[in-house]
């Protein structure tokens, strides 16, 4: 599969597998064939509304066949897509829009009382489209539409990126849509390094950034990460994180890229159900975040559905660090012929920097791996140099899926592009064997009583006592001591006692590193990617 544009991954499967199941979502079961026209139809739309390349089209959609034909459908007209989560409040949405001056917004029913209190009066922004609207959006600035009436199933050409090419062709005597459709070319050719998508960041470490991507910067990705999973037309994914996080859309867009089938669930709250349709699907292939497997270990009837995870091939997490007692605890609940793919990346990296070869889970289970095909990764010192076996440093990568810089915002991509590398803030090193093991991050840093304390530790050797489904480590300002400590934690049963926990945590770690406090919830507040949000956690314990 050779590097294309983005909607070239739907095209290509729709005339080789027109009549696959490619989407499932709960009573809705789409074709590829279905998928493409539908976004076909998006597309002309879109162009007859003056779309031009460049122009952003933004989207607030849960996963589902709405979401995958928008995705698709902005491409095809030349657009820049914007997905946006889900979790937005009114204020947030409202700088968001200013900052991105989108010409089209397309949502659903979910989210109109978020749109009806956003102040929408954004210049550029003439229409609205919504998926089974129900409430009055009308304004003298912009029109709303539905989406229903706006897009159907029936065969259309895929758009052309030429006037000449559309009216030689006989078009109009295939299309059964809207007349008006069928002679609207795309506004101009597409190039690979032309802007793509527009993704926000979680702001774990600060304020969100629009992470901007080319075709060639996904594309590449989706080629690396098709290959090194061995992905093929046979394969079914699981699919429990949003679209709109980044290793989300890549689960969209390499099993589209080979012709497999994608299988939604927004229902992770409800972990059973997981399991059952996985089961029901033959599903081949799961992909999560730390939590998501956390959750399944303790939350859900996995180990007890082990033997009828019969077509499961392979697990893979990514979405930050995970501790070694959850690996351990996963490879034991999961089928001996399931793989188990750690993975390592950034939105910025279009999704993934590196992998462990399933073969070295055992070996190296704390490692990231190596850097997946087409990327090249460094530790790199203060001064810029890259460093020695065993010397700790920031972790860079290099590849085609390296972002082309942060939306608006020259200083921020400055700090982070550095030499053509994308300097992730990951401290790390790379052992004699060319495998790369992350430390944590730069900013994670607390200084307690003196010491510079790295929370990562701290939290894998809570999570090393078998007592907790998850932890966080947070530091609360203090005049004494710098910071204090704390942590909250989901334990595995109601009856746990803080000093045992303690305990067995000082085995390992030196007075200074101890939790002075331990808060036990039901559950971590979590981002909409499923990441813990720290932010959240830290304004709990204040």
């Amino acid at each position: 599969m050779e590097p294309t544009l983005i909607h070239h991954f739907l095209e290509n499967s729709a005339e080789k597998y027109p009549d696959k199941i490619a989407l499932i979502h709960e009573d809705t079961r789409a074709t590829y064939s279905q998928i493409n026209n539908m976004a076909n139809n998006l597309a002309y739309w879109l162009i007859d509304s003056g779309i031009q390349n460049g122009d952003r089209v933004t989207f607030i959609l849960e996963n589902s066949l709405e979401y995958v034909v928008t995705y698709y459908g902005i491409f095809k007209a030349g657009a820049v897509a914007v997905p946006l989560s889900t979790d937005l409040k009114p204020d947030s949405l409202n700088k968001l829009l200013v900052e991105l001056e989108p010409i089209v917004l397309i949502s659903s029913t979910k989210f109109e009382r978020l749109l009806k209190s956003t102040d929408l009066s954004i210049p550029g922004l003439t229409r609205i489209v919504i998926s089974k609207p129900r409430l009055s959006l009308d304004s003298n600035s912009f029109k709303v539409f539905s989406f229903e009436e706006l897009v159907s199933d029936a065969f259309i050409l895929n758009p052309e990126p030429s006037a000449s090419e559309i009216h030689d062709s006989d078009s109009e005597a295939h299309f059964t849509g809207p007349i008006y459709f069928a002679m609207r070319p795309a506004p101009c050719t597409m190039q690979m390094d032309d802007l793509s998508s527009i993704i926000y960041t979680s702001g774990s470490t600060g304020k969100p950034k629009g992470v901007m991507l080319s075709h060639k910067n996904i594309a590449s990705n989706t080629q690396s990460i098709c290959e090194y999973l061995e992905l093929t037309s046979e394969d079914i994914q699981m699919v429990v994180l949003p679209f709109f996080y980044v290793m989300g859309k890549s689960l969209l867009n390499t099993h589209f890229a080979v012709g497999g089938s994608v299988v939604i669930n927004n229902k992770f709250a409800y972990p059973a159900t997981v399991i059952n349709q996985m089961i029901e699907e033959n599903v081949t292939g799961f992909s999560g975040v730390p939590s998501t497997y956390a959750y399944l270990l303790h939350r859900s009837p996995l180990e007890k559905h082990r033997d009828d995870l019969v077509s499961l091939r392979y697990c893979s997490q990514a979405g930050g660090h995970m501790s070694r007692q959850v690996k351990v605890d996963l490879r034991r609940a999961l089928p001996d012929h399931t793989k188990i793919y750690v993975m390592y990346g950034a939105t910025e990296a279009s999704a993934r920097l590196t992998w462990l070869d399933p073969d070295y889970f055992e070996d190296k289970m704390d490692s990231i791996g190596k850097a997946i095909p087409g990327v090249t990764v460094k530790v790199i010192g203060k001064n810029g140099d890259e460093l020695n076996v065993g010397e700790e440093g920031q972790l860079v990568g290099y590849g085609e899926n390296i972002m082309q810089g942060y939306w608006k915002d020259k200083a921020s991509t400055d700090k982070v592009l550095i030499n053509r590398g994308y300097h992730t803030g990951d401290l790390g090193y790379k052992d004699r064997d060319g495998f790369f093991f992350v430390t944590g991050r730069k900013d994670n840093l607390l200084k307690v009583k003196g010491h510079r304390i790295n929370v990562q530790e701290v939290e894998d050797i809570l999570m090393d006592t078998g007592l907790l489904v998850e932890t966080v480590v947070l530091g609360i300002k203090d005049d004494l001591l710098g910071n204090r400590l704390v942590s909250m934690a989901v334990p595995v049963n109601e009856e746990i006692d803080e000093n045992i926990l303690l305990k067995k945590c000082s085995e390992k770690l030196p007075d200074f590193k101890l939790p002075q406090e331990i808060s036990f919830v039901r559950s971590l507040p979590k981002k909409s990617s499923g990441k813990i949000d720290r932010e959240k956690c830290l304004e709990m314990l204040k």
